[in-house]
C-alpha cells in the first residue's frame, strides 16, 4: 500500500491536481459536515440566490451524522453515510467551489462529470470505522440549521482525517478499477 498523503483543507487546484484515484490521505484543517437535509437546503439557496451559511471555496463536506458525544468527547461515533444520495445536489455545490467529498459508496456520472470540470475530488471513508474516525476529530462547531439534529451542518476541525481518493479529476475511479480487476479474475 502507498504511503499516505498529508493534504490541509482548503483545498486548492494545486493540491487537487497531485491526487490520484486509489492514493491514501490524511486530512487535517477544517471540513463541514453536511447529509441529505442539509444538502436540499443548500442546493434550495442557490437555486433561489440566497447566501450559503458557510464559503463552499476550496472546502471539503463529510457525509456524516455523528451520534452524540459522550462525556468529556468532542463527538461521537462519525462513520460516512452512503455519497450516492447527495448526488442530485454535489454538481451544484461544487460549480460554486466545493473542493472534496467525503463519503462511503460510488458516485453517479453527473458528480464524476462536475469533479473534472470544476477540479474537485471525492474521498471514500472506511464505513464501520466511526468511532475511529472520531477519534481524529478534534473541534466541533455548530454551523448551520441545528434543527436538523445530527443532519445539521458542522464545522470540524481534524487531524490526519484517514480517507481514500475514489474519484480524481482525471476520471480516475477506485471503484469502477476495483470492479475491472474483480471481473478479470
Amino acid at each position: 500500500m502507498k504511503e499516505p498523503i498529508s493534504i490541509q483543507t482548503p483545498l486548492d487546484d494545486r493540491i487537487v491536481e497531485t491526487l490520484r484515484a486509489g492514493d491514501p490521505v490524511l486530512i487535517n484543517g477544517t471540513i463541514y459536515t453536511a447529509r441529505d437535509a442539509a444538502h436540499k437546503r443548500l442546493f434550495d439557496l442557490l437555486q433561489n440566490g440566497g447566501e450559503l451559511p458557510f464559503d463552499l471555496a476550496g472546502q471539503v463536506i463529510y457525509y456524516v451524522g455523528p451520534t452524540p458525544a459522550k462525556p468529556g468527547a468532542v463527538i461521537g461515533a462519525a462513520g460516512p453515510t452512503t455519497a450516492y444520495r447527495m448526488d442530485a445536489y454535489a454538481p451544484a455545490l461544487i460549480a460554486k467551489g466545493l473542493k472534496g467529498m467525503i463519503g462511503k459508496g460510488s458516485r453517479g456520472a453527473d458528480v464524476v462529470d462536475a469533479l473534472k470540470r470544476h477540479k474537485a475530488v471525492y474521498f471514500a471513508a472506511t464505513g464501520g470505522a466511526g468511532a475511529l474516525i472520531s477519534k481524529r476529530i478534534k473541534e466541533v462547531e455548530m454551523v448551520a440549521y441545528e434543527d436538523l439534529g445530527t443532519e445539521a451542518i458542522r464545522r470540524l476541525v481534524v487531524e490526519d482525517f484517514p480517507a481514500i481518493v475514489a474519484n480524481d479529476i482525471y476520471g480516475g475511479d477506485l471503484y469502477e478499477e476495483g470492479l475491472k480487476k474483480y471481473r478479470r479474475q
